[in-house]
């Protein structure tokens, strides 16, 4: 008798998108399942619905049709354990940083917490990413590697299930980029976290996921899925990531040209 894998974290089962007056659909009959601690990476042209996808998941936006779940529960709002960030990292410059952390705790679809736990939520995101030197800075004091690292810290700090990451390193040197990656890995290594990336760096995709899907050919339908089972770090094992490089550029240019 063969034994039943574990059971998804996140869930999108059918997922379609279409607006009024618009042609194409942003997504169409579109799967995605994310087990616990791990790391999906979504690529494919601008235009084919990555961010749609990230907002339907987040709650942000309601299907057209299918569903999205959490632990088997549909998801009809923004879900308390789905935290979202993108690459502008929104920090609110009139708080400090341990402040900006802590903002978003006392949001409506949110356990209540109190003071104690409140703090110490504030206090274990902060130092998980590097920050406890820099808590009661504010914004304007901090470099761009360091407004990315609060905006994460402000995403753990509700201790999510999912995190949902919108090209959050896009805007960084390639050095602080290198370091908000091992980062990244870290926080699903100690927080369990199941995450979804959208980035348009094949590379990044390769270091850091357990699983690399493609959305292309048509808006909104997956054009090709690559399982990466490597060990981290994964910066030695050029022979067989370049591989997979090869197969993703030569699909993404296949999704491209029919879009055009």
């Amino acid at each position: 008798m063969t034994q039943a894998g574990p059971s998804p974290l996140l869930a999108a089962r059918a997922l379609s998108l279409a607006y009024p007056g618009v042609s194409r659909p942003v997504l169409a009959s579109f799967d995605l399942s994310l087990l616990p601690g791990e790391v999906v990476t979504v690529l494919g042209p601008s235009g084919v619905g990555k961010s749609s996808l990230l907002r339907v998941l987040a709650g942000l936006q309601q299907p057209t049709s299918g569903v999205v779940q959490i632990d088997g529960a549909p998801v009809r709002d923004v879900h308390p354990r789905v935290a979202i960030a993108f690459q502008n990292p929104g920090l609110l410059p009139w708080l400090s940083l341990e402040r900006n952390v802590a903002f978003g705790l006392d949001f409506k679809h949110q356990p209540h917490l109190s003071a104690k736990e409140r703090a110490a939520r504030v206090e274990r995101a902060v130092a998980e990413v590097g920050l406890a030197h820099a808590r009661t800075l504010h914004p304007s004091a901090l470099s761009g590697g360091m407004a990315q690292r609060a905006s994460l810290a402000r995403c753990l700090a509700r201790q999510p299930k999912v995190l949902l990451l919108d090209e959050p390193f896009g805007a960084l040197d390639e050095i602080t980029r290198a370091e908000m990656q091992q980062l990244l890995l870290k926080v699903v290594r100690d927080f369990g976290t199941a995450v979804v990336l959208i980035t348009h760096d094949i590379d990044e995709a390769l270091l850091v996921s357990d699983r690399v899907v493609l959305i292309g050919g048509s808006p909104g339908r997956e054009a090709g899925q690559w399982r990466i089972d490597l060990p981290h770090p994964r910066g030695e094992q050029v022979a067989e990531l370049g591989r997979i490089r090869v197969e993703i550029v030569t699909r993404l240019r296949q999704a491209t040209s029919r879009l055009n």
